[in-house]
């Protein structure tokens, strides 16, 4: 059997599963089809993604499976949920004070600030780039308040990339037409690696934010989206550096804090422990979970 933890961050939700290491699952089973039929809603347990944490030579970590069984390399939201699973089971400090974890978009400090069944944790995210070839998006210059055509459809996009790749638009879209744009985006070629999609708007207190994730599809909350906009808020001229940025996302508020376009960037926001669980190795190899019997089979 393998044991979990439910976890969310204002509805971006989890399967917290703890291992030896990053990799210490792989020999064993495929994490990768795991991870598609946890995040099954109507078969499995549910869930955005599953997060693989644990301690290895006194080093927090943080590995992503999304819905899809894709890898990404990093998700703001996963690493408040993975360090207050940490934190609950005393595996690192609630005090407040720094806790650095290895992800895979490398090295990021953490804060946890109680280690209840909800906390709230900040996170340093790393500085981003502009750069086409590490957002990585085919275009021969950065991509900011850029023309980019698609479908025949003229945007004004910002690309960048926190570890993982992130493309905001700040159009002013109708609902329908970002319900259409977003999983058109992801895919686009000119995107090598996928790209999450963000449509902002400048709200009262800071953005309004909604976020088409690679491999999983529109979330409650997405927590370097929430980044890549306010980052892209201050590039583009829409928001002040050195000031807290409150972004709307459906599922709640999270305050990002972005000092310089080039610098690390804070955010800070809420983590719950939903439930615990198990569920049998197994059902990675039974080709789909047990369907429930028609109404009178046996």
């Amino acid at each position: 059997m393998l044991r979990f933890a439910k976890y969310e961050g204002l509805g971006n939700d989890f399967a917290v599963i703890e291992s030896d290491g990053p990799d210490a699952l792989d020999g064993r089973i495929d994490v990768h089809a795991l991870a598609a039929r946890l995040c099954d809603r109507h078969r499995g347990i549910g869930a955005d993604g599953v997060l693989l944490v644990g301690v290895r030579a006194g080093v927090p970590f943080m590995r992503v499976l999304n819905a899809d069984g894709s890898e990404p390399e990093m998700c703001g939201n996963g690493l408040r949920c993975a360090a207050l699973h940490l934190a609950r089971t005393g595996h690192i400090a609630a005090d407040g004070m720094p806790v650095h974890f290895d992800t895979g978009a490398g090295p990021h400090e953490v804060r946890v600030h109680a280690a209840g069944e909800e906390g709230r944790v900040e996170v340093v995210m790393r500085a981003a780039t502009f750069d086409p070839a590490r957002v990585p998006v085919l275009a021969t210059q950065p991509l900011v308040d850029a023309p980019f055509e698609v479908d025949g459809r003229a945007l004004s996009v910002t690309a960048l990339s926190l570890g993982n790749p992130h493309l905001v638009i700040f159009d002013a879209l109708e609902d329908a037409a970002r319900r259409v744009l977003g999983p058109r985006l992801s895919v686009d070629a000119r995107f090598p690696a996928g790209v999450n999609v963000g449509f902002a708007t400048r709200g009262e207190e800071g953005l309004v934010l909604v976020v088409h994730e690679r491999g999983v599809g529109f979330t409650e909350a997405c927590g370097t989206g929430a980044c890549a906009a306010a980052i892209a808020a201050v590039a583009t001229g829409r928001a002040q550096p050195g000031t807290a940025l409150a972004v709307r996302l459906p599922g709640g508020v999270l305050s990002v804090r972005v000092e310089a376009v080039d610098a690390p960037v804070r955010m800070t926001g809420p983590a719950r422990h939903v439930f615990d669980g198990e569920v049998s190795e197994t059902i990675v190899h039974d080709g789909a979970f047990p369907r429930a019997p028609a109404p009178g089979a046996s």
